[in-house]
């Protein structure tokens, strides 16, 4: 399927299983209509030779801008279908926004954080440290650590932190005043803000090849 676009220079196809997202980009309202109609006929014409037919309750669109733009509505559709405009969506596990605040996704993984609070809680009468800990890396860590790479520096992430603060107490059995730098220590896991850090840091080191070194760097010896 992304053969249908490779000429558009401007769209950038993403396919994962059966759901296909394409990113187009124009400085201006009309070109960017332009484009998007384009595509969804490129699209169409393929679903049509290939005997298919493209679901238009299922196919939305979502205008990215910064906070500080105003929004413009973009009423689009393609021969008489129309094509809904959405302010979210889930992507692979997140949920964006036309802004990219993480606003919404930061809600739901506090939605998840706190069920895991409260299972942590009734197992920490009945099982050690050191298996609340194991629980700790199983549940709570996949959650904090998943798309971090892209959530973490927002500045609702420090209600991440203080879920995770609540959870590091809990498996400490300590009272909520007691400070959590010595907590994480001893358990030996991260702050939510290191490990922000860490793997931004292990995403350049895995993906080093994606980068552009400047030419205008030397080497300086003493």
């Amino acid at each position: 399927m992304p053969g249908i676009i490779n000429d558009t220079h401007k769209s950038k196809p993403t396919i994962f299983a059966d759901d296909t997202s394409i990113i187009i980009t124009h400085p201006t309202i009309s070109a960017f209509k332009e484009e998007i109609n384009t595509v969804i006929g490129k699209i169409s014409n393929w679903f049509q030779t290939n005997l298919l037919v493209l679901n238009f309750n299922k196919t939305y669109y979502m205008h990215f801008s910064t906070k500080s733009k105003f929004f413009i509505e973009i009423q689009l559709n393609y021969k008489g279908n129309p094509i809904t405009n959405t302010l979210s969506t889930r992507f692979l596990g997140l949920t964006l926004d036309s802004t990219l605040s993480w606003n919404l996704h930061i809600e739901q993984l506090s939605s998840k954080l706190k069920s895991a609070c409260y299972v942590i809680r009734l197992l920490k009468t009945i099982i050690s440290t050191k298996n609340l800990r194991t629980v700790y890396f199983a549940y709570v860590h996949s959650i904090i650590t998943y798309g971090i790479v892209f959530w973490g520096s927002s500045p609702n992430s420090n209600n991440i932190f203080k879920l995770q603060k609540r959870v590091i107490r809990i498996i400490m059995k300590v009272d909520n005043r007691v400070s959590c730098r010595e907590l994480f220590k001893k358990l030996n896991i991260l702050p939510l803000h290191s490990q922000y850090i860490l793997s931004i840091l292990l995403f350049v080191v895995n993906n080093i090849h994606e980068f552009t070194i400047n030419s205008d760097v030397h080497s300086i010896r003493t």
